[in-house]
Parts: structure tokens; C-alpha cells; sequence
């Protein structure tokens, strides 16, 4: 038993069990001198911290003192919310300026937070904001897709229209033009948890990047070709052999703004 994981201060515990209460794995038991630690396994998500309404208790994996206080969770009203998930939009069509790496810094601050499964985390980011770079990523993807083609391979007719695309008229759809692109890495022992979890967090970075002037696009053609291990375009990311590409999200200032919320599908539901 780590005894020494949670900290109590006697003083300000009240023992209402809230701690024990949210804590996912059941590390927390409510003893005869208030919260104590088991011998169950803590994943550091720091819930027993976070709701302790007198600030009483600590956890070494999750300490108090790397919490930011908030009084009530900010929550938007229904509507403004709604508009506000509607607005997402996959940005296609990008500025030519570059993005400070402040701003993708700041982006990814907020990607790192999304929830994960078993809060095990463990995706990190690559960025590349070199145009030659960029533009190199993109035609040894189209090589790859070129290859998929010609091999007749299962995806060969929604990949021909961007082989041909970029051979006759040098359109970039594999990334767009877009002056950044954020490579989602994780370990390959840790595939496929890894990649549900950069699902997770590169959503967090779509949501988040229109508050700070950006837009967004998932990368599907590089994901697919880097996750398929064409060699020359992972020779070119330079990643460790441990390490595998989970993702890749286009980022840039947007040419144009959107006027109207696009429908979807109706909704399709079963009740039992």
C-alpha cells in the first residue's frame, strides 16, 4: 500500500466522501481518520483533488498545487453551444502566412488536456512548418497513393481523382497548402489505445483553434499513408523506431469564413 500517495490536512477534511465517491479506480477508502490510499491502482487523473470542496486533500500523482482553482464550471447556454459545435468546419483553403509557434504551442497545451482512456495520455506532437518540408510530405504521399493505384489496391479509386489532381494541375490535396501540419506520435506498444487517444486530443485542437484565429483539417491522406509505413515519407519525419504516426492535422490561418451552419443526417436513434 502507498500510504504516502494522499495527503489529508485533518484540519480541513469534513469526511464527506466526495473523494471517494469520484474516484475511478476505487484507490480512495474513507478510514477512521478521514480519505486514505489503498493498495488499488492510481491513474493520476486527479479527480480526488479536484472536488474537495476545503482544498483538504493531496495526491502526489496529481497535486494540488498544479490544479487551478475554479469556483463553478464555466458552462455556455444550450444554444450558444450548439452554434458553437456547429461552426466547426474542416478549413481547406488556408492564408499563406505562417503560424508562430506560440500559437500552435498554445494549441497543443489545450490537445494535451483531452481525456484519454484510463487517463494513459501518452500521444505527443511533431510539428513541421517548414514549406519545403510540407511540400515534400505531399509528394511522396501522392507517390504512395500513385502506387496504391496502380496496384488496384482497395482505396485506388477515391485516391486516383488526387493522384491525377496534383500530376496535371499540382494540386494539393493531401495537406492542402496549409502552412503547418501537427504529427500525432505515440508508441508503437501502445497501438491501438494511442491512436483512440490522439482522436481524442486532436479534437480537443479543432474545437480550441477557432478561439485563437486558426482552422483545422485532419490530414486523412498522410495519416493513412504514414500508418501503412511507407518508408521514404517516415525517413523524412526522422521519428524514432518505438514511435508511430497516430494522426496528422492540417493547421493555418482560414482564407474565408463561413456564412451558415451545415445539416447533417437526420438523427437516427433506438431506445431500449
Amino acid at each position: 500500500m502507498n500510504v504516502d500517495l494522499i495527503q489529508v490536512d485533518q484540519e480541513k477534511c469534513t469526511r464527506c466522501g466526495c473523494c471517494v465517491d469520484v474516484c475511478p479506480m476505487g484507490v480512495i477508502i474513507m478510514g477512521a481518520e478521514g480519505p486514505q490510499a489503498t493498495d488499488q491502482f492510481c491513474i493520476a487523473c486527479g479527480h480526488c483533488v479536484a472536488v474537495c470542496p476545503t482544498a483538504a486533500l493531496d495526491n502526489e500523482k496529481a497535486p494540488l498545487a498544479k490544479q487551478l482553482l475554479q469556483e463553478k464550471a464555466p458552462v455556455l447556454d444550450a444554444d450558444t453551444a450548439a452554434r458553437f459545435l456547429r461552426a466547426r468546419r474542416s478549413i481547406r483553403c488556408y492564408k499563406p502566412d505562417s503560424v508562430p509557434r506560440e500559437k500552435i504551442l498554445q494549441l497543443l497545451d489545450i490537445a494535451r488536456l483531452a481525456p484519454t482512456g484510463g487517463n494513459s495520455q501518452g500521444v505527443t506532437y511533431h510539428v513541421i512548418d517548414n514549406v519545403d518540408t510540407l511540400r515534400q510530405i505531399t509528394a511522396l504521399t501522392i507517390d504512395w497513393m500513385e502506387e496504391q493505384v496502380q496496384k488496384g489496391a482497395l482505396w485506388a479509386p477515391y485516391f486516383a481523382g488526387a493522384v491525377d489532381n496534383y500530376r496535371k494541375i499540382g494540386r494539393d490535396v493531401i495537406l492542402r497548402s496549409a502552412p503547418c501540419l501537427i504529427v500525432a506520435l505515440a508508441p508503437k506498444n501502445f497501438l491501438p489505445r494511442g491512436r483512440d487517444n490522439t482522436h481524442f486530443s486532436l479534437a480537443y485542437a479543432e474545437l480550441y483553434a477557432p478561439a485563437i484565429e486558426l482552422g483545422t483539417c485532419w490530414a486523412g491522406f498522410f495519416g493513412i499513408c504514414a500508418s501503412n509505413g511507407y518508408q521514404p515519407l517516415l525517413n523524412l519525419l526522422k521519428l524514432s523506431e518505438d514511435m508511430a504516426v497516430t494522426g496528422g492535422l492540417m493547421v493555418g490561418y482560414p482564407k474565408y469564413t463561413y456564412k451558415r451552419l451545415v445539416d447533417r443526417n437526420s438523427l437516427q436513434v433506438t431506445w431500449q
